[in-house]
């Protein structure tokens, strides 16, 4: 039978090609935004209606999605929710970042389980609960938010070359959105093996029933086996188990991998039938997770990087195109040339532009950057950044980042956005990736009669390519819209990505604070 769902546009922006997904929570797409050239998002519709029109459901609804969409901002571990509605059926929907990747059960089935992926892959898992946990400020209130369905279908790995194996979670708040739409007293949603007995007895719940889901799913991973085993795969039968059973030992398992005692003690303590006796947060099962990897003598990094640089295509895939973001941790001089003075026709103000140089007889693109001294002294050492952000449609817009970050001072953002249906916008995108570098020219306010820095910035070698791709694009697309529509779409996508460029620039995941400079 054909799905009616195929080819329809939702939103008049989300054109739906083919199903992905389907659960009790509802069903997947994978669509294309056309609004931005066709790229692909993943739209989910969930179990609930809002037929009555009661203006609490939907109400409700808006705040539970706006709530997953801050969280998706927030950490890295959690997937990005970027849009939601109600369709023309009543039907709510969210549309999230679109990802490739295998759900944990498929990953830990396709590459052994060592005791380091083990604790790499939960710490991921927790970090991205604690974020949830500790709540989100949402007009103005802080809102805690439960899962309530953590399980491995629910626990996404993407392979990602800045970060390695990156776990992402699934689907936080929509299991309280269902539940809370339903009639019935006491009504159960979740799923039946990983379901704390609190939750299977309708009460109201706390962050410590995701810990005895996240109990289940730990115990899962290391062993391949379930710590509990139901008579019958009824409601009955797995509300006794919970209830009742007592959890199996590593050792009955029949696993082959050597395990700590502290991380069965770990995982077992997740399991506790009473809440009290289980951890109480999330960050105590961190902290738990960072010391043993110490002891193991394991890289404890949130977010390791690969060496630089980076010479493959994000895996995590935008909303708009992008280039590979290129990191360095070294600043230097750059002795090839040295500008005299900061051009007569701009003006004395913390400023950004780009304007090539010829040096030698060659021309070299540079971008011109005016601070306060002191500001440029906060970040002559740390870490460089930079990537491409491309939109084609409305107007086809380029946004230039660079990042400087110092561990003790934070972030400062140099961010240009180049119209790329005017001349000097392809030439300049056009010199970028031929040459595959720019001088990034830092003026003091105070002296603007020489340059202060000139620091050499490198372009990963994809990236090269993307940019003249670009240029090429934009020759032959027509404008549709004022160049300002893309410029916006550009800065709020921008504004997206900014705490996962933290994550990439911060030496460690762990309770890290950044005094992020705009």
């Amino acid at each position: 039978m054909t799905d009616p769902n195929i080819g329809r546009l939702l939103a008049k922006r989300y054109q739906l090609q083919k199903l992905i997904g389907t659960g009790a929570m509802g069903q997947v797409y994978c669509a294309n935004d056309i609004l931005l050239g066709g790229v692909p998002v993943a739209v989910k519709f969930l179990a609930l209606s809002i037929q009555n029109k009661k203006i609490r459901v939907k109400e409700r609804f808006e705040t539970e999605a706006k709530t997953c969409a801050l969280l998706g901002q927030k950490s890295i571990h959690i997937v990005r929710v970027m849009d939601y509605g109600v369709d023309e059926h009543d039907t709510p929907f969210y549309v999230m970042e679109y990802l490739q990747g295998e759900n944990l059960n498929d990953a830990v089935r396709l590459q052994p389980v060592t005791l380091a992926r083990f604790l790499s892959l939960a710490r991921q898992i927790c970090l991205g609960l604690q974020c949830a946990h500790q709540g989100i400020l949402v007009d103005g209130a802080i809102c805690p938010i439960i899962h309530r369905d953590i399980k491995p279908s629910n626990m996404l790995v993407v392979q990602d070359p800045s970060f390695g194996e990156l776990v992402k979670v699934l689907d936080f708040g929509i299991a309280k959105l269902i539940q809370g739409d339903s009639n019935q007293t006491k009504y159960y949603l979740g799923t039946l093996a990983y379901s704390s007995p609190e939750q299977m007895e309708g009460n109201d719940i706390d962050p410590r029933s995701d810990i005895y889901s996240l109990g289940v799913m730990m115990f899962e991973m290391i062993t391949g086996s379930m710590p509990f085993q139901a008579n019958t795969e009824s409601f009955g039968g797995w509300y006794k188990a919970h209830h009742f059973q007592i959890p199996r030992s590593f050792a009955s398992t029949g696993t082959k991998l050597v395990i700590p005692k502290e991380v069965e003690d770990l995982v077992l303590s997740c399991l506790a039938k009473s809440p009290d006796d289980r951890p109480q947060t999330i960050g105590e099962i961190l902290e738990a997770i960072v010391a043993l990897e110490q002891k193991q003598s394991l890289v404890v990094v949130s977010n390791p990087s690969p060496p630089l640089p980076l010479l493959q295509e994000e895996s995590i895939n935008r909303s708009l195109t992008m280039g590979v973001p290129f990191l360095d941790r070294s600043f230097s001089d750059d002795p090839v040339f040295q500008p005299t003075a900061w051009p007569k026709n701009k003006p004395i103000a913390d400023i950004v532009f780009p304007q090539p140089i010829r040096t030698k007889g060659e021309i070299i693109s540079a971008l011109w950057v005016m601070l306060p001294q002191q500001e440029i002294q906060k970040r002559l050492q740390g870490t460089r950044f930079n990537q491409f952000l491309f939109i084609s449609t409305p107007h086809p817009m380029m946004l230039w980042i660079t990042a400087l970050y110092n561990a003790q001072h934070g972030v400062k953002w140099l961010a240009y956005y180049m119209d790329l249906k005017t001349r000097q916008g392809q030439e300049i995108t056009r010199l970028l990736g031929e040459s595959g570098s720019y001088r990034l020219l830092l003026f003091a306010r105070e002296s603007p009669e020489c340059v202060c820095k000139t620091l050499l910035m490198a372009i990963a070698p994809l990236q090269r390519q993307q940019l003249q791709q670009w240029v090429m694009t934009s020759q032959n697309l027509v404008s549709v819209a004022e160049a300002q529509v893309s410029k916006s779409l550009l800065r709020q996508e921008f504004e997206k990505l900014k705490p996962q460029i933290l994550a990439k620039l911060q030496p460690s995941g762990l309770d890290s604070v950044f005094n992020v400079t705009l």
